[in-house]
């Protein structure tokens, strides 16, 4: 009998405890739900597949079929043009400072985010830059994984760079000054996105940015990088084209091929 009534107590104790962590967590429920509903508009935002739109409006064609497949801005260049990818690559930056615009003005103006730091006390200082790399890392996914184009898409540069101008523009024209040096010395697109993704950590580090920021930079860098795989490739065997030059003449060039 003691047995039997020392089993039923510890079922109900165990299903008390779970009544009680639901009863805590039912108030923050709509803060979860506020935040998962972030975290889509960015990957919302970072799927909008600017380079196929321009191909399929300005020639008719799927440039995941052209050059390197891409569906980025250098790919539009050499694909469509200089105004095209220009286009493309603007549009790009935004749709990555636009996703961490949207987690900032959440967290600063909307109601639904105002109530958990003024009546609840969560303390924001710790939530908005965890919140505004979570939204970072989900309109890099956008870019390259996107849900229009049967998740795929292009290498997250340009998105990367708009999401690092709005989470501090320093470290952002800090990466783009990397960028840009290696582009005028290499005239190569791949080598130059790599060294910034790169360099990106170094400047979280060195502008003291809170450790989330420095987590993005570590795996978003890692993203990206990951990404140009294929460049990778084509650098060792010495067929990687340089900017405005397309992939078949850098694959023909004479002595450059493995």
């Amino acid at each position: 009998m003691d047995v039997e009534q020392n089993r039923k107590t510890g079922v109900w104790g165990v299903e008390a405890q779970s009544v009680i962590i639901l009863l805590v967590s039912l108030p923050m429920l709509p803060w979860f739900i506020n935040n998962a509903l972030l975290l889509i508009v960015a990957y919302l935002l970072g799927s909008i597949p600017t380079g196929y739109l321009a191909g399929r409006l300005l020639k008719g064609i799927d440039i995941r079929q052209e050059g390197s497949g891409s569906t980025g801005a250098t790919n539009v260049l050499r694909t469509l043009g200089k105004v095209p990818a220009i286009v493309v690559l603007a549009v790009d930056v935004a749709k990555g400072a636009l996703a961490i615009a949207a987690v900032n003005y959440a967290f600063t103006t909307l109601p639904g985010w105002l109530y958990f730091s003024k009546i609840v006390g969560l303390d924001f200082n710790l939530w908005q830059p965890v919140m505004v790399t979570l939204a970072g890392l989900a309109a890099l996914i956008g870019h390259s994984k996107s849900i229009w184009l049967g998740f795929t898409g292009g290498k997250s540069v340009a998105t990367s760079l708009g999401i690092l101008l709005a989470m501090n523009w320093v470290v952002g024209l800090a990466t783009l000054g990397v960028f840009g040096l290696t582009i005028a010395i290499t005239r190569i697109v791949s080598i130059s996105s790599i060294l910034g993704a790169v360099s990106v950590i170094v400047s979280m580090i060195l502008f003291a940015q809170p450790l989330p920021y420095v987590l993005f930079a570590i795996a978003g860098g890692g993203y990206v990088i990951w990404r140009h795989r294929s460049n990778i490739e084509r650098l060792i065997a010495g067929t990687e084209p340089k900017l405005g030059q397309k992939l078949e003449e850098a694959e023909n060039a004479p002595g450059e091929s493995a």
